[in-house]
């Protein structure tokens, strides 16, 4: 039997729904002036440094928040640090094992406890890229171990689609862990797909695991669920995703190695940049704000950190970070953007 419901005309439809939103927008007048106004971040405390010593100049970054670092570090039990590895193969598209040892040497006196660095690249296993970029001397100095995040537990987590339905991904439960202090480690490099990848991208596209043995080109084995972060094929999603899945893992701590950076068509066939800087925060959001800016780059065309910033998720305003060390006017340079540049601003 068809109920009454069934029976309505379009006009009635159209009727109603009209008187609907009438009665709603009288609603939202009368509480217009309880409505909250936009969340607001904590000041924030950002170092730079430059010097002709990558290691150095991401110590001294570190040590210029020491205070921060600390604080942070007390609450938790494990401290891991995830390098962004694009692929294994190619040392421009990768963290530098210099920045990395930059970042031990300056725990080395606050973390006795062995340090974790995990990573699951893109185009093939972990221990490939330790090897191939020379991870694997750190050992002899630091109480380190290498782990694949491909060969670790995950939680499904959900990411949408151009149509923004939504699409299942495994995601790293290790790093999840309510225990772990975890440093991102990356670049300052352009990209194909989200303009530039900084610290929030490194540790939540990272997150996001493959099949072990999984590798690009023929021959390939096994599935990744990375590519689907993408959004669709023209990237429609990709600001919400990131966005999103910043909300449940984002970095501690911050380190943003643009000792060499790379320009044009990052985040793999880039060119390299001789900039000569590190900077770090506990505020990611702070850090990727300031190394776009360092990058040339308007930090609001950048998707995801614009909406983060706009959900108070960190400090985006310059003039509320505390900048030590030194000026981010005398280091700014600005990298070629990738050529699918105008593409990637169509999400504004």
């Amino acid at each position: 039997m068809k109920s009454r419901r069934d029976n309505l005309t379009r006009r009635d439809f159209l009727n109603r729904a009209a008187f609907g939103l009438a009665g709603g927008f009288a609603i939202l007048g009368s509480a217009k002036a309880a409505e909250p106004g936009p969340p607001t971040a904590a000041p924030a405390r950002l170092a730079l440094h430059a010097g002709e010593s990558r290691a150095d100049n991401v110590f001294k970054a570190l040590k210029s928040i020491e205070p921060e670092i600390r604080e942070g570090l007390a609450r938790k039990r494990k401290v891991v640090i995830k390098p962004n590895m694009v692929v294994v193969d190619r040392q421009l598209t990768a963290t530098h094992a210099d920045c990395i040892e930059g970042i031990l040497e300056f725990l080395a006196p606050l973390v006795k406890e062995e340090i974790l660095i995990a990573e699951s690249p893109a185009n093939g296993p972990a221990a490939e890229g330790y090897s191939n970029y020379d991870y694997v001397r750190l050992k002899k100095t630091y109480p380190v171990r290498f782990v694949d995040l491909d060969e670790q537990p995950f939680v499904i987590e959900h990411v949408v689609n151009e149509r923004y339905h939504a699409r299942p991904v495994r995601f790293s439960q290790f790093l999840m862990d309510p225990d772990v202090y975890l440093i991102s480690a990356a670049m300052l490099k352009t990209h194909d797909r989200a303009v530039v990848t900084l610290g929030l991208k490194n540790v939540a596209v990272g997150a996001i695991l493959k099949d072990t043995g999984f590798r690009w080109g023929a021959g390939s084995r096994g599935v990744s669920d990375k590519a689907i972060v993408h959004g669709g094929r023209a990237n429609e999603g990709i600001h919400f995703n990131l966005f999103t899945l910043a909300k449940k893992l984002h970095p501690h701590l911050t380190v943003l190695d643009g000792f060499e950076g790379m320009e044009h068509n990052g985040p793999l066939s880039g060119t390299p940049v001789d900039h000569k800087v590190a900077l770090a925060s506990t505020d990611w959001v702070a850090a990727d704000r300031v190394g776009a800016e360092l990058m040339g780059f308007d930090f609001r065309k950048v998707g995801y950190l614009a909406f983060s910033a706009d959900a108070g998720m960190g400090q985006a305003d310059l003039g509320k970070i505390e900048v030590v060390g030194d000026p981010i006017e005398d280091h700014i340079r600005q990298y070629q953007p990738h050529d699918t540049i105008d593409q990637q601003y169509k999400w504004m």
